[in-house]
């Protein structure tokens, strides 16, 4: 599959050219690559916000542009760094995932994303009203209702887009804590800066330049001693020891 956008001049190189992967059922699969290199791009094909220039995207086997949008999204669960949250209160935030959701329902999402006691320490607690785009809430606390949010709508798949690379240390923890929750049980496709946050995925690829250089587990790209071990061994070594400790388990 080839593609470039469609205000790209057309003497650039195409965002992705010529990349082919399969991701199966139940996989947690990382993609990760210098800035720029194209990564982001795929998340965005795979729900069909673009369309492939050249070749396919398939869903469960089937062309995405033979699926109407919205079913193909009802499928997908999407948590990005920049988390978009209505000026309403924190129900009916939730409740954009699953209109119908009971009160309950609403909790036990909020317990899943390790939000629930910070919403129940608040005055309205459930009803508390969080500002436009969420402005009273911080960062690490937008993106836990995000994850609850996806945890109500209960997709088949779920697209991390570098979900946690806005935080500070100790907010990504408890963010990535709750992302874990949220991935078991489906396919979980995520969009890392931090290596460190997919070491544990099932399979790995990287992009560089449009193009998918390496692909295998995390021993495996170390191993290789390619574009993945240089960028691992790039962010180890610039890690501050704080950033370290707060890595450690």
């Amino acid at each position: 599959m080839t593609f470039r956008y469609p205000d790209a001049p057309d003497e650039s190189r195409p965002t992705l050219d010529d990349v082919s992967f399969r991701i199966e059922p139940g996989q947690f699969a990382a993609f990760v690559g210098p800035s720029g290199a194209g990564k982001t791009t795929v998340s965005y094909l795979i729900p069909r916000f673009y369309e492939a220039s050249a070749g396919r995207v398939l869903f469960s086997g089937i062309d995405v542009r033979e699926l109407r949008q919205d079913s193909l999204v009802s499928h997908i669960g999407i948590v990005s760094q920049e988390t978009y949250l209505f000026h309403a209160t924190i129900a009916e935030n939730l409740r954009y995932a699953k209109p119908d959701a009971t009160a309950e329902e609403l909790e036990s999402a909020a317990r899943a994303a390790n939000i629930h006691d910070t919403i129940a320490s608040f005055p309205e607690k459930y009803d508390t009203v969080v500002g436009e785009r969420g402005y009273r809430l911080s960062g690490g606390e937008k993106q836990r209702i995000a994850i609850a949010r996806v945890l109500l709508k209960n997709p088949e798949v779920l697209i991390l887009d570098e979900a946690t690379s806005a935080l500070d240390a100790i907010s990504e923890r408890v963010v990535q804590a709750a992302l874990d929750t949220a991935a078991r049980g489906r396919t979980t496709i995520a969009i890392a800066h931090r290596l460190s946050t997919v070491v544990a995925a099932d399979v790995i690829f990287v992009v560089d330049g449009g193009r998918v250089v390496e692909r295998g587990t995390h021993t495996e790209l170390l191993a290789a001693g390619g574009v993945y071990a240089r960028l691992y061994s790039e962010q180890i070594t610039s890690a501050s020891p704080t950033r370290l400790a707060a890595d450690e388990p």
